[in-house]
């Protein structure tokens, strides 16, 4: 089921690191003053010479997001984690040698002082812009964000937030609304077989047989909404795990892209901007995903959409979506020729570290995943803030080819 995984581990023993060395030009040494293993390779040499700009580029915007919020985890202040993501990740994005233009953000122009949808990101945006770039020199890119996905996660120290985007050429993302969306995410190896027109009781059974289970080894993730109450019983009934979440599904169906997670499926209904966001992963993954618009206050349960099903059909219509019910592959919401992905965890979960505090410094993990070189690539970063002696300051990456056999 996807890609097997083993992410790397910061207590791996010496014989290990040493043959984990070659892949990434990586040497450690005992480092007596810290009682630890420290990375004496020249990182910063490799990711120049063998990594895009531009990739590195994105990677930093996704840590400083993560960071910033990281210090509000546990504080119970959603908002001050989310304006505090946010800020950073604009601040940062606008060192990026691109020109970006936000399609999935904050909201619409008159809601988001920051990453508002069409606002124009990266350092030709900077005052003296002509000084330090030649805007027809750049990449157009188009960018969904989500500075701080999982708002209540981060501000109660709950697993699975995170600092994501995702990115593509000019027209390569599909600018969702801001709706809600019926989504359905399971592996590569159900991929094209499992549907989201079939009942969950229908997908359990190919799904089994996609991965060789019985339908009581499988777990499904949903999010514990009011909405979900007919979905969940279903599931259960027809013999499987449920695990209920209560924010972030963007993480919950990456899952579904990577072997040993014990996450075989997402169900359910969710926000549409991050629908898009996940599409981009698992287009990279070459994971299933399917996503259906759901524009009737009444389905969803909340007064989030809008004033009614007729206005927000209007307004789809305004925004050129003709067919308003249609179901969207992960091909259609991320089209273009190449795309990335980009996550850093903010609080821990199964498979992102968080960022951890340490004296003198800070240290964040992110998967970044391409469809350009077919990899995901844990990156496995030291940010110093206290350079001491014998410490050095290290990026390390761990890199899979995607598309791996079981």
């Amino acid at each position: 089921m996807g890609i097997p995984v083993k992410i790397p581990s910061q207590s791996q023993d010496l014989a290990t690191q040493q043959t984990l060395a070659p892949l990434g030009r990586v040497r450690r040494g005992w480092c007596p003053q810290r009682q630890t293993f420290k990375q004496t390779a020249v990182w910063s040499k490799y990711i120049v010479e063998n990594q895009n700009r531009l990739d590195l580029e994105i990677i930093e915007v996704v840590e400083a997001a993560a960071i910033a919020s990281a210090r509000l985890t546990g504080k119970g202040d959603k908002d001050g984690a989310d304006e505090a993501a946010v800020e950073a990740m604009r601040k940062q994005m606008n060192t990026v040698h691109m020109r970006g233009r936000i399609v999935i953000g904050e909201g619409e122009r008159d809601d988001a002082p920051m990453l508002f949808i069409g606002e124009e990101v990266g350092i030709c945006t900077q005052p003296d812009a002509d000084k330090v770039c030649s805007p027809d020199e750049l990449v157009e890119i188009d960018i969904a964000v989500d500075p701080c996905e999982g708002t209540n996660l981060c501000a109660y120290g709950q697993a699975g937030s995170i600092a994501v985007l995702a990115i593509s050429e000019k027209g390569g993302l599909f600018a969702a609304p801001d709706f809600y969306m019926n989504k359905l995410a399971a592996p590569p190896s159900a991929k094209g077989k499992v549907d989201i027109r079939k009942s969950a009781t229908e997908n359990l059974k190919i799904l089994g047989e996609c991965l060789d289970r019985a339908i009581d080894e499988l777990t499904v993730v949903v999010m514990k909404r009011e909405r979900h109450n007919d979905l969940i019983k279903e599931i259960r009934e027809a013999g499987a795990r449920v695990q209920l979440i209560s924010d972030g599904d963007v993480g919950a169906a990456i899952n579904c892209g990577f072997s040993g997670t014990n996450i075989h499926a997402l169900m359910g209904i969710g926000a549409a901007p991050e629908g898009v966001i996940t599409a981009a992963a698992m287009r990279c993954l070459g994971g299933h995903f399917q996503g259906q618009l759901i524009y009737d206050p009444a389905i969803v349960k909340t007064g989030l959409i809008g004033e009614s099903k007729e206005a927000n059909i209007a307004r789809m219509k305004e925004m050129g979506i003709e067919d308003v019910d249609k179901i969207y592959t992960a091909e259609e919401l991320a089209s273009g020729k190449n795309v990335m992905f980009a996550a850093t965890g903010i609080t821990p979960s199964n498979w992102l570290e968080g960022v951890r505090f340490f004296g003198g410094g800070i240290r964040t993990q992110t998967l970044v995943i391409s469809s350009q070189s077919k990899t995901a690539r844990f990156v496995d970063t030291i940010h110093m803030t206290d350079r001491r002696p014998g410490f050095l300051c290290a990026r390390e990456i761990h890199h899979l080819a995607v598309g791996w056999t079981q």
